[in-house]
């Protein structure tokens, strides 16, 4: 039976069955022994064991009321702040397992608690994050302004100055475009379009995306692969990841450097890699590529904002894939993207 389970309600049951039994043995001895006044010490004895039996009640649902007043003022302390407040409910039995739950509550609570106050903390970041991203563009547009209202005079100076100031509203467009996307992975409402897709195609089209970029600044993009393999994927966003990958890659390599795409496929997983010969990345900054608004100190890189890589390897993972990073200073960086096949056994 539950109800045994609890300790105290057995030792109760226990004492209540041994003062029982005890008042029945003395009733049958005083009958075998045809005591006189039978009746009067029946009735003595009876008062006995309901003496008894009143005392071990009372002792137990002192017991119990000690737990639920512990128990309330545990709750009471929760309430108030404490965020460490705990039942005590070492036993068992169906009031110690109600009390587990509502520890298993407090505990959910306090998680659910210290999330918000992450999650507020982040975006408390992110806003100060992309409030300083937007204040270099916007300073450079309105210096940029100011010279061009003063040079009305001089065709050279305008068209230099409003190439510039295209160059900046293109990374402001550029920044916001990737926040939407972000926040769009973040709050889980992107619905991914799957179908099966040809690598070779998908991986073209990134080098097509590149073309004019790579001829101006003289850098090699090539591809090499099995053009047979195929993906399931959303094929615009997968190219948003490659895209993101392939360009950083050209804003850290210089005049002569490649990228290089590759592709290969085995029984059970898809490996791409991106690599390139360019400056690489110090080993200071490898574990954190891939977060948010990192600018390493060690970079001369002033045009990223910081969002392309945390936005690839989150729509890769969306995917169900994985990326890592290799990394030598002066030799160069590759980025490995590798997804799982499901294998029937």
């Amino acid at each position: 039976m539950k109800i045994l389970a609890n300790q105290s309600i057995k030792l109760l049951f226990i004492q209540i069955s041994v003062c029982i039994a005890i008042f029945a043995a003395a009733v049958l001895v005083l009958i075998w022994m045809s005591c006189s006044h039978i009746g009067l010490i029946v009735f003595i004895c009876a008062l006995f064991m309901a003496f008894a039996i009143v005392v071990f009640c009372w002792q137990y649902f002192r017991k119990q009321d000690q737990i639920l007043e512990n128990a309330a003022a545990e709750l009471a302390a929760y309430i108030s702040g404490d965020g460490n407040a705990r039942i005590q409910c070492n036993e068992e039995g169906e009031v110690f397992r109600l009390l587990h739950e509502v520890n298993s509550l407090v505990s959910i609570l306090d998680a659910q608690a210290q999330q918000e106050l992450r999650s507020k903390q982040f975006l408390k970041d992110t806003i100060v994050d992309i409030s300083h991203q937007l204040k270099t563009p916007l300073a450079a547009l309105n210096i940029y302004n100011g010279i061009l209202q003063s040079e009305l005079d001089d065709p050279q100076s305008i068209e230099e100055f409003t190439k510039l100031s295209e160059q900046e509203l293109d990374r402001i467009e550029v920044l916001v475009q990737n926040l939407l996307k972000i926040t769009k992975m973040d709050a889980g409402t992107i619905i991914f379009e799957k179908q099966t897709e040809n690598v070779s195609e998908l991986m073209e089209l990134v080098k097509q995306h590149f073309a004019f970029r790579s001829k101006q600044e003289e850098k090699e993009i090539s591809l090499n692969g099995d053009p047979a393999v195929t993906l399931l994927c959303d094929r615009d966003w997968l190219i948003e990841a490659l895209d993101n990958l392939v360009k950083n890659s050209l804003d850290h390599t210089e005049k002569g450097d490649w990228i290089h795409i590759t592709w290969k496929q085995s029984p059970a997983i898809l490996q791409i890699g991106v690599e390139d010969n360019g400056c690489g990345i110090h080993p200071e900054d490898l574990y954190h590529v891939f977060k948010r608004f990192y600018r390493s100190r060690y970079s001369k890189d002033t045009q990223g904002v910081g969002l392309g890589l945390p936005l690839a390897k989150s729509i890769i993972e969306a995917h169900h894939g994985t990326i890592r990073v290799e990394s030598e200073l002066g030799v160069g960086t590759l980025f490995i993207i590798e997804f799982l096949f499901p294998t029937k056994l």
